[in-house]
């Protein structure tokens, strides 16, 4: 696979590019994303499905922006999909060939299924759920994949988008006929003889500004959407509050951005909808969809379209580009995870959290690069802002909180104030930057030395094969939690 590459995605309300970089096998990051609300399915359901000449117009100039960018990127492969305004169009094919003839790119119009099978690869991949449905509402359609043990079980595109029920149904302020239209669609899901998980995962446009919303009205700490959850039975209070705004000086009071005003009402309309006829618990919401999907529907094309177990492309991704040493990073995850195994009788943890300290101990030096002495507080950083990936919100603070406090005393209540609805309690975060400092103390003349740890009445028995002055001399200095004692031999 290339080692630039750009996807397009035609969509009928906007038109959306990524540009994706490898730094390893499967490792990857997004270097550009560009978006062009060029709606070109506007009027075309009125017109028997086929586009119109000033939208078409809208699109290729658009396309001849993102051609320039991905030049300049240096991209190598080019994918351009088109999703449902072309693929109902009876006139797409010279949209098609235009393009092709004066840009020199090659549209493939995919059908619904298949749009809906790149959704599912997308979350399967990229957001931290084993079981759930999801929900990618568009202009022209609303594609679903019930993903079951982390394997696609079922997709289906269903007629409902945005455009095309606004066309067809709100513009005629026909809301009775919007929802039968929507329910009588929504019976070819539920038919479809797999049950239909509990979790659903949003993706699209309006279901992005959808939560925009609810996190501003929870005064949510985590300014990042891929991966925030959220209660649906608590949250609908806001879905009626801008189903029933009467302006648009309402909707921005609620928290909707102006380039979702046209939208929004027929989004939440559409979600809310599907939300209750499904029975919905929690929505995650992802910043992925289509375009990843196309990306790593190729680049994992002969691994069954899923990363190898126990890989994470966050985590590769910010080894790779901080070019942290392999030995070094490698020996402070799996010392970290002794160290964990041998306090476990004394601390009672979660399994979980030996994952996310092993995680946290090998990228604890990433914020190096930008100023060695807040090494600490860079990393936590990047590590909230770059750890985007088949991670959760919780999981990402609480590694960024273990790095921030690791060779330092233990946190206190208000050190971890701002984050504390996403954090565990005190005494764990305590326990996570305790065996984090340990571990980085250990190692402190990056020697990765061999040793091995055994607990004998409440005292920790660290055995060296030789031995380091630094780590004896420093060992006094570091705060350990309740009860903790420590000999090394």
């Amino acid at each position: 696979m290339a080692k630039v590459t750009t996807v397009i995605d035609i969509g009928s309300n906007s038109m959306r590019m990524v540009v994706m970089e490898k730094s390893s096998r499967f490792s990857f990051h997004l270097v550009n994303e560009t978006k062009a609300r060029v709606k070109i399915s506007e009027g075309s359901y009125e017109n028997g499905g086929n586009l119109q000449e000033v939208p078409m117009q809208r699109a290729y100039n658009a396309l001849k922006s993102f051609l320039s960018i991905s030049k300049s990127l240096k991209s190598r492969k080019i994918f351009c999909v088109a999703t449902s305004a072309m693929r109902d169009a009876p006139n797409s094919k010279i949209f098609v060939n235009k393009v092709k003839n004066e840009l020199g790119l090659d549209i493939k119009v995919i059908e619904g299924a298949k749009e809906a099978y790149y959704g599912g690869v997308a979350a399967l991949n990229l957001i931290d759920c084993n079981d759930f449905v999801t929900v990618d509402i568009g202009g022209g359609s609303t594609e679903f994949a019930i993903v079951k043990n982390r394997n696609i079980e079922h997709v289906i595109s269903l007629d409902i988008g945005t455009v095309r029920l606004s066309e067809l149904f709100f513009n005629k302020n026909d809301i009775t006929g919007a929802q039968k239209y929507i329910l009588n669609k929504l019976e070819e899901l539920k038919a479809c003889g797999y049950e239909i998980p509990s979790t659903v995962i949003g993706i699209g446009g309006s279901i992005r500004a959808l939560s925009k919303v609810v996190m501003k009205k929870s005064s949510y700490p985590l300014d990042v959407i891929h991966g925030f959850t959220y209660n649906v039975a608590i949250n609908n209070y806001i879905f009626d509050s801008i189903l029933n705004a009467k302006n648009t000086n309402t909707l921005k009071i609620i928290g909707v951005k102006k380039e979702r005003f046209d939208t929004i009402k027929e989004g939440t309309f559409i979600f809310s909808t599907i939300l209750n006829e499904l029975n919905t618990q929690q929505v995650i919401t992802s910043g992925a969809g289509v375009r990843e999907g196309v990306y790593l529907t190729d680049l994992l094309r002969n691994s069954n379209c899923k990363f190898p177990s126990n890989f994470n492309v966050s985590v590769r991704s910010l080894l790779d580009r901080f070019e942290v040493d392999g030995k070094i990073s490698s020996y402070n995850g799996s010392n970290a995870s002794k160290i964990f195994d041998a306090l476990k009788p004394l601390h009672d943890l979660d399994d979980k959290y030996r994952t996310l300290l092993v995680i946290a101990s090998k990228l604890h030096s990433i914020g190096n690069s930008l100023n060695y002495y807040k090494g600490n507080d860079n990393t936590a950083d990047f590590i909230l802002n770059g750890l985007n990936y088949d991670i959760s919100h919780s999981s990402r603070i609480i590694v960024a909180h273990i790095i921030k406090f690791s060779k330092k005393s233990l946190p206190l209540q208000a050190d971890i104030h701002k984050y504390e609805l996403l954090l565990p309690s005190l005494e764990v975060m305590q326990w996570l930057s305790f065996m984090i400092s340990l571990n980085l103390l250990i190692n402190q003349d990056l020697s990765s030395p061999k040793v091995e740890y055994k607990l004998k009445n409440s005292k920790l028995h660290i055995e060296m094969q030789e031995d380091i002055y630094l780590v004896k001399s420093e060992l006094d200095r570091l705060q350990m939690p309740k009860g903790v004692k420590i000999k090394i031999k």
